[in-house]
């Protein structure tokens, strides 16, 4: 029996570069090194919108269509990213968008009050390339 080991990669590869392209992941993060950082891990598979401000990503959030929102803890503006999160996850409009804390409040106490202000899931600094990937894909690919 002959197996056909092209069809099967293929059966098991992600969806289509440009279907995952159309995915777009809004980054609230005020760090510029984090945010290059972030970028570069995920701009080959997602769209990627950064912004510093927790005021601009509301403003974002209400312009457009984004799939998921990586967030981290400490941002620049009105409100912190868990109010931020808190104000999106109770809106009808938005509440259905995943947030993944991203933030170096690492203790199990901060994975707490993220989880408890809405975050979908949470992940601390410093991470992997593939722990971020893999996390995304969990919330945009459902």
């Amino acid at each position: 029996m002959k197996i056909n080991l092209e069809k099967m990669i293929a059966d098991n590869i992600l969806p289509v570069q440009e279907e995952l392209q159309n995915k777009v992941v809004l980054l609230v993060e005020d760090d510029k090194m984090n945010q290059v950082t972030i970028r570069r891990f995920i701009e080959n598979n997602y769209s990627v919108i950064i912004t510093p401000s927790s005021d601009e990503a509301m403003e974002i959030i209400k312009k457009g269509k984004v799939d998921i929102i990586l967030m981290d803890i400490t941002i620049k503006g009105s409100r912190n990213g868990l109010e931020l999160t808190k104000e999106l996850k109770v809106s009808k409009e938005f509440s259905h968008i995943p947030i993944i804390a991203v933030t170096a409040h690492a203790f199990e106490s901060d994975r707490k009050n993220s989880l408890d202000a809405g975050c979908d899931s949470y992940i601390s600094k410093p991470f992997t390339k593939d722990s971020l990937l893999n996390m995304i894909a969990l919330y945009v690919h459902k």
